[in-house]
């Protein structure tokens, strides 16, 4: 399936111009707009795999808009413009655009860029999979420990015979080992 890109530019010339050149490199244009604000809600209504957008647009300007694409995780920005100053980068890298672009643009650059924005967005998406997975992991582990200490404290067992009790509960349940020891410490509680 080719890459699904919205493209945001307020000047219609030029708008029309880099549809043309990315539908030759073989991307497919789901939508246009004039400004940043369309922008925004094109890309939470089509989700794109790539948003390219200018910078100077009326409404909302492109570092802006891209910062709540960022943000939302909708999709990762280009920001293809005439203007290079220091400032406008910074902006743009605090805003989290993956790739800048200056015009006048050449095919050789455009292509590169597109390439490198969905291989940084989709490292990034992994990265963002594994914190979250290493932190449920983690969050997993806390409230089995506590259990285990509930366990041990009120049975008279070992640590092993403790987590070998949630793990066999577990398993006979059909739940994870983090809700079977969070309904063992909210038993202790209600005990208490």
């Amino acid at each position: 399936m080719p890459t699904r890109i919205i493209l945001a530019e307020d000047d219609a010339v030029i708008r029309m111009d880099l549809k043309e050149e990315l539908e030759k490199q073989g991307y497919l244009v789901v939508g246009q707009v004039g400004d940043g604000q369309s922008a925004v809600n094109l890309a939470r209504e089509l989700r794109p795999d790539l948003v390219v957008m200018d910078i100077r647009m009326p409404e909302l300007d492109g570092i802006a808009a891209a910062e709540i694409l960022t943000r939302e995780k909708l999709a990762p920005t280009i920001l293809l413009t005439a203007y290079s100053e220091d400032d406008l980068i910074d902006r743009a890298r605090a805003a989290g655009v993956v790739h800048y672009v200056t015009k006048p643009w050449r095919q050789s650059d455009l292509k590169a860029a597109i390439n490198i924005a969905l291989a940084r967005f989709q490292e990034f998406r992994t990265i963002e999979s594994k914190v979250k997975d290493l932190e449920e992991a983690l969050a997993t582990r806390k409230v089995v420990e506590r259990a285990k200490g509930v366990l041990m404290e009120k049975h008279n067992v070992s640590e092993q015979e403790a987590f070998r009790r949630i793990q066999k509960l577990s398993m006979n349940t059909r739940k994870p080992m983090k809700d079977v020891a969070e309904a063992i410490l909210l038993t202790e509680e209600l005990n208490a």
